[in-house]
């Protein structure tokens, strides 16, 4: 019994230390990535009629970033694998910040499409690497909660980026720079200094860490080796196998409804609150209310998706919710603060599900196949996310309502929380052993 005790407390003492180390601080470069991405929703109050964008041309130079991000994101994690996170995180962050700085000095549709696409490719890889990397260092049983901790920087970045990119808007006419100039300049320098903090603070593999004791090396390198060699026993698939195989592309849809709903309203939920005829600093406020309940709640639900081992319904009930708030949007047209609530609602889904749904994927794939699967479902997913800008972008103009505009994902949705349940169905009992392993 002493040494069952001494066993717990070695990995708990071992897991708070690498929490502490790693999660905090990559949250911070995942809120600075989604800030620098996710920013020209905000820029696009003044930028739009500065270039003369309509809400199409809009809609589809924001979207052309998730096409080259698509293109890249498999080839860039399984760099990531070749070359250590290390080097390869701080390469993909300090990149991306000198290009989404460089967003400040596009003169018009042509300019904005090129450097929406050029920022997506300098951006790829950063989040499944981030995901793959957290396997390197955390056991499947914390995975749930410590993907759904990490991914709580998407509605944070929203939270705080919105009312800060409302007052940077303020500083129009300063040094002869327009706001949404100083927008892109202010918030892609942080981006750079992380990017070079990387080569510091992170370690490419738990035997490499000198922060840790060499009883907690031991420990943790063992532990996840043992995961490796359980999942290992269900088979090698190759990136071709993954593309051919059914459960794999039927993940990356249902990955792909929730990704379309956090992606479209980061970008055009700005303008859906500001046409309640709100100035723009409120705009800023009332635009991140969505993004605090749901910031909060993604832990929780992660937690939870943890505590009971249970992933299916976690993930199903998430998408649930996203096609609830969508579908009644349609019903408050013209109340801001029902049109808040049900854009909270379908937040709180599209990012509560990160959680369950990452760890149901990640303990689903075998480890050979780890780093081009979770590329593959989440390039796949970016990729109808940015489609599904554009194709808001088009219906918006075409009917002047968001909330038709919004329908076709809540169509997505709801077969997302179908699928999920019927592709899973054997696995129900399979997923959660496996995380108690």
């Amino acid at each position: 019994m002493a040494v069952q005790l001494d066993d717990r407390d070695l990995e708990k003492s071992t897991i708070r230390r690498v929490s502490l180390r790693l999660v905090p601080f990559l949250m911070v470069c995942y809120f600075f990535a989604l800030l620098d991405r996710v920013n020209v929703g905000f820029a696009a109050l003044q930028m739009n009629k500065d270039l003369g964008l309509s809400p199409a041309v809009f809609g589809l130079g924001a979207s052309l970033f998730f096409v080259s991000y698509f293109l890249v994101e498999v080839p860039s994690n399984l760099a990531l694998e070749k070359y250590g996170a290390r080097r390869w995180i701080a390469r993909i962050m300090i990149t991306w910040g000198i290009v989404s700085a460089s967003m400040a000095f596009v003169v018009g549709p042509n300019s904005f499409y090129v450097m929406r696409f050029i920022l997506g490719a300098a951006e790829a890889g950063f989040f499944p690497g981030v995901v793959l990397f957290l396997t390197y260092w955390f056991p499947s049983a914390y995975r749930g909660r410590i993907v759904a901790i990490f991914m709580v920087s998407i509605p944070i970045a929203s939270f705080i980026g919105s009312p800060m990119s409302a007052l940077l808007l303020s500083m129009d006419g300063i040094l002869g720079l327009k706001g949404w100039q100083w927008l892109f300049i202010m918030e892609a320098v942080p981006t750079v200094v992380f990017g070079v903090a990387c080569l510091f603070v992170l370690t490419d593999q738990p035997e490499k860490a000198n922060w840790l004791s060499l009883e907690q090396r031991e420990w943790l390198t063992n532990r996840i080796r043992a995961d490796g060699t359980k999942k290992a026993a269900s088979g090698h698939m190759s990136i071709w196998q993954l593309l051919r195989n059914r459960q794999f592309l039927v993940m990356a849809m249902v990955c792909s409804g929730a990704s379309a709903t956090g992606t479209a309203l980061s970008i055009w939920q700005p303008q859906i609150v500001k046409s309640f005829g709100l100035t723009t600093i409120q705009t800023g406020f009332v635009n991140s209310i969505p993004y605090g309940i749901a910031s909060v709640l993604m832990i929780l639900w992660g937690r939870h998706s943890d505590k009971t081992r249970e992933r299916r319904w976690h993930t199903a009930l998430t998408l649930m919710l996203i096609a609830v708030g969508l579908g009644t949007l349609s019903l408050t047209t013209g109340q801001l603060a029902s049109t808040v609530l049900m854009l909270s609602l379908a937040l709180i889904g599209a990012y509560s599900f990160k959680g369950p749904f990452w760890a149901l994927s990640s303990g689903w794939l075998p480890a050979s196949a780890a780093a081009a699967g979770l590329a593959g479902i989440n390039a796949i997913a970016n990729l109808v996310g940015g489609g599904a800008i554009s194709l808001v972008g088009w219906i918006k103009e075409a009917t002047g309502s968001y909330a038709l505009a919004l329908l076709p994902i809540v169509i997505l949705t709801a077969l997302g929380a179908t699928s999920v349940l019927m592709v899973t169905r054997g696995q129900a009992k399979a997923v959660p052993a496996s995380a108690a392993a």
